[in-house]
């Protein structure tokens, strides 16, 4: 489904990197880490999207049924660079849901299916542990604010504090681009007793100034 040319030519995150957000760093202090509560401690990316091949993967996987491209793409999420204690700590893999009408149009959660394929690689378990309990709109074409005004407390978590005590919890998602939507299910998960949260996602959004 993925062969080695189109991941060669796949548009990766340029270095340097910020050790924090896995953005591109120029120099002077990273724009993209003010996007991110205190409490998240590490996100990391493949690759640009939309455009390019990695932007046709994402297309191919979330909206035309190409879920065999969960392998080839988790894969390479397993391969990226995260700090020593994210690497260390990490000890649940939780994907972005869906809500349930976009569920059942889809017929699987593509955050799901990355999840389950990331932690065989990183041995490491995996809960669905996030619900949308408010039904949102898709984030494409907003702004930023409405971004987050959007998903405000549309997420909450289905586990009992004891199981979110004082873990480090990864996110799963396939694209990140304002991390809004990240931003709401890492709160509800620290709201719910998780000690700190990383992100991991195979696409990402190019910010404003970034090389194209």
């Amino acid at each position: 489904m993925l062969c080695a040319v189109c991941i060669g030519r796949m548009a990766r995150m340029p270095a340097p990197q910020c050790a924090r957000c896995g953005h591109p760093q120029s120099a002077g202090s990273c724009r993209w880490c003010d996007l991110l509560p205190p409490f998240v401690r590490a996100v990391r990316s493949v690759c640009w999207v939309p455009g390019g091949t990695g932007g046709e993967i994402v297309h191919k996987f979330k909206y035309a049924g190409w879920t065999a491209l969960a392998e080839p793409m988790a894969e390479q999420m397993a391969r990226l660079n995260f700090p020593q204690d994210v690497t260390e700590e990490r000890g649940l893999l939780v994907p972005v849901p869906l809500a349930p009408a976009r569920a059942r149009e889809r017929g699987y959660n593509q955050s799901e299916l990355l999840a389950r394929l990331l932690g065989g690689r990183w041995d490491v378990p995996v809960r669905e542990a996030l619900v949308r309990c408010r039904a949102t709109g898709t984030q494409t074409r907003l702004t930023p604010g409405d971004r987050l005004r959007n998903v405000a407390g549309a997420f909450a978590t289905v586990l009992g504090r004891e199981e979110l005590a004082g873990q480090h919890v990864v996110l799963v998602d396939d694209v990140v681009t304002t991390a809004a939507t990240l931003n709401a299910c890492a709160k509800a998960l620290h709201e719910g007793g998780a000690r700190i949260i990383s992100y991991v996602t195979f696409g990402r959004a190019r910010a404003a100034g970034d090389m194209p």
